[in-house]
Parts: structure tokens; C-alpha cells; sequence
């Protein structure tokens, strides 16, 4: 066996039973390199104890046997990032279809609601809470 061969095997036998790396470690990664980053360039050590503690808070996740506890931190975190994505896809298309549709919230439940610019007063009814309101269109 050559040694690369055996240093890999050692890498896989020290990993066996250790969480490993995801989403959110990635994502603690680059914060952690650019908080290191930012300091190091700016010369603001502020930002070095920060970017140390981020980046060191990633490597004791990827080698945690705790797999289950890692598991759920990765879930909520990708909910959270997914209801972000969500909610900027939403605004997006609420400005690019701003000139055929006027966008509302509704007063009960806060929800999104659009009708088509033009049909003057109507009474609409949400969807989410079926509460009834007058909105101009």
C-alpha cells in the first residue's frame, strides 16, 4: 500500500463514528474565514477572536460523535435558510409583476395577496384566514 493509500485509510478510521461536515458547517466556514479575513486586512482585531471562535466551533461539530444533536442543528438551520430563500423568491417576483398585479397584505393574517391593477374596488376574501375585506385592485 502506497502512503497516500495509507493515510486516507487512517483518515477513514478516525472519521468512522464522527459527524462530518454539511450545510451549516460550510456556511460557519466561509463566515469564520471572512470574519479571520476582514480582521487580518483591515488590521481590526475584533474581528480575529470572532473568526477563531466560528471556525473552531465548525471543526468541533464535523468531530462530534453527537451525530443526532448535529443532525438537528443542520435541520433548523436549513429552514431557516430555506424560509429566507422563500421569502426573497416571493419579493422578487411581487417587483417584477408589479405593473400587472397590486400586492396587499391581509389585515387578519399578514398574508400576501394580489389582484389584477384595474378592477377597481372589490371585497376579497383570504385564502389563509378566509377573513373578508374591501381592497382596491
Amino acid at each position: 500500500m502506497s502512503f497516500w493509500q495509507k493515510t486516507k485509510q487512517i483518515l477513514r478510521s478516525f472519521m468512522n463514528g464522527r459527524y462530518g461536515s454539511d450545510s451549516l458547517n460550510r456556511t460557519l466556514l466561509w463566515f469564520g474565514l471572512s470574519l479571520y479575513l476582514l480582521g487580518t486586512l483591515l488590521g481590526l482585531s475584533a474581528f480575529l477572536l470572532p473568526g477563531m471562535a466560528v471556525f473552531f466551533f465548525c471543526t468541533f461539530r464535523m468531530f462530534s460523535r453527537n451525530q443526532a444533536k448535529r443532525c438537528a442543528e443542520n435541520r433548523k438551520y436549513l429552514a431557516w435558510k430555506n424560509r429566507r430563500n422563500k421569502q426573497w423568491r416571493q419579493a422578487k417576483a411581487r417587483f417584477h409583476n408589479r405593473k400587472e398585479f397590486r400586492y396587499f397584505r391581509c389585515p387578519g393574517c399578514r398574508a400576501w395577496l394580489k389582484l389584477p391593477r384595474g378592477t377597481g374596488v372589490v371585497t376579497v376574501t383570504c385564502g389563509r384566514c378566509q377573513n373578508s375585506f374591501t381592497q382596491k385592485g
